[in-house]
């Protein structure tokens, strides 16, 4: 079931099954907001019945210990808690990674120079001096969703996902990048490649990088 609130003005509430619900407020998916969103997770998770709060990018997936006897009251708390949301600052680390841009570490950046107009320096560039976010971690483990890409290199994503995109494979996926934490499908451009691991789960936390954290690439080389 999906409750809508004056559509396009308040937030939506979705139930996931009987034991979560997901959490997506209404405007721009930008820092603002996710600070909002961590706001709101601190304080539901410590609610009662909550077992985790996850934020999502621009979303919370709140899991219940047990399925709530009242949803609409917990729906309500919710909006009654977003309402008040400030935005949280959290205090992250900042961490380089070194990227080999372009020829065999990125199969796709002909495809991002076409969509752009521009040369391989200048996606290299544009790529490079933002300082990213890390908005929130998910799609599998040790993914980082990032905020802050200059508009300008924005690429729609792929028609057809790639199968085996290794890890450390930088990409661009409509007007967001990341890094593969690990080997799997994808449907982004991939534009380079890292040798930064993002998760081991000998290592603990097993996460390298966590909300609030932020990202600078670097440009090691550029293969045209």
């Amino acid at each position: 079931m999906t409750t809508t609130l004056q559509s396009g003005q308040s937030p939506r509430i979705s139930l996931l099954g009987t034991t979560a619900l997901l959490f997506e407020p209404p405007g721009a998916m930008d820092i603002h907001t996710q600070r909002r969103i961590w706001w709101l997770a601190r304080q539901v998770e410590a609610w009662p019945c909550t077992k985790e709060a996850v934020p999502g990018m621009s979303n919370l997936m709140l899991v219940f210990s047990d399925p709530p006897r009242n949803v609409d009251s917990v729906e309500a708390d919710l909006l009654a808690a977003w309402s008040r949301a400030e935005e949280l600052h959290l205090e992250g680390r900042i961490v380089e990674l070194p990227v080999i841009y372009g020829g065999e570490y990125g199969p796709h950046i002909a495809d991002v120079i076409d969509h752009t107009g521009l040369t391989i320096e200048e996606i290299v560039r544009f790529h490079t001096e933002p300082l990213y976010t890390v908005f929130a971690l998910g799609s599998h483990p040790g993914y980082c969703y990032l905020g802050g890409m200059d508009p300008r290199i924005a690429t729609p994503r792929r028609k057809v996902p790639v199968r085996g995109l290794p890890g450390g494979a930088v990409s661009i996926g409509g007007s967001q990048t990341g890094v593969s934490a690990s080997e799997g499908p994808s449907g982004w451009n991939t534009i380079g490649h890292t040798d930064m691991a993002f998760f081991n789960p000998l290592r603990t936390p097993p996460a390298l990088l966590a909300p609030g954290d932020m990202i600078r690439f670097r440009a090691e080389r550029i293969i045209k």
